[in-house]
């Protein structure tokens, strides 16, 4: 499965090709650079959402910090932005960004969580509000076009599994 997309970058304005494809992000790094990573996760029946100032009600998500795999990237930044533990994770697929810096890869991942506790702030700051919702309505908070679709089609069937661990 492979699409292409575009979208306009939040800090330049200028518009950014992307291809999202559904294999291993490992795979062709060639002069591409792994550097983030979207968790689509779910509590019970209900998908987080985190309020980002830059770009409103997004699918939680950040930068992968040094040696951390894409996998650890995902535990940390849950418990960051949610105060969530991720109990069981699945690679979705990935989006590699065309822009003048190169490109850049980012990773999409299905997330079962649950609370630690009540949601305060994460440790930078930038989320200060958390919001659970009936993934039907994910439109309503962000529109990632047909790339979007498709991570939202593959997350809400993963999270409909019955033996999906969680």
């Amino acid at each position: 499965m492979e699409i292409e997309g575009s979208f306009t970058s939040n800090s330049t304005g200028k518009d950014i090709r992307v291809v999202y494809k559904e294999s291993d992000p490992l795979e062709d790094l060639d002069g591409k650079t792994l550097h983030s990573v979207h968790c689509f996760c779910f509590y019970k029946d209900k998908m987080v959402l985190v309020n980002h100032p830059r770009s409103g009600w997004v699918p939680l998500g950040g930068g992968i910090d040094g040696k951390e795999t894409y996998e650890e990237t995902v535990v940390r930044e849950a418990k960051e932005e949610s105060n969530m533990e991720v109990i069981y994770q699945e690679l979705i697929g990935f989006q590699d960004s065309y822009g003048e810096d190169g490109t850049v890869r980012q990773t999409r991942s299905f997330c079962k969580v649950k609370p630690y506790g009540p949601f305060i702030n994460d440790p930078d700051g930038e989320i200060k509000e958390i919001k659970l919702i009936n993934p039907k309505d994910y439109k309503k908070y962000f529109d990632w076009g047909e790339i979007g679709d498709r991570i939202m089609e593959r997350a809400v069937d993963l999270n409909n599994i019955e033996n999906t661990p969680g």
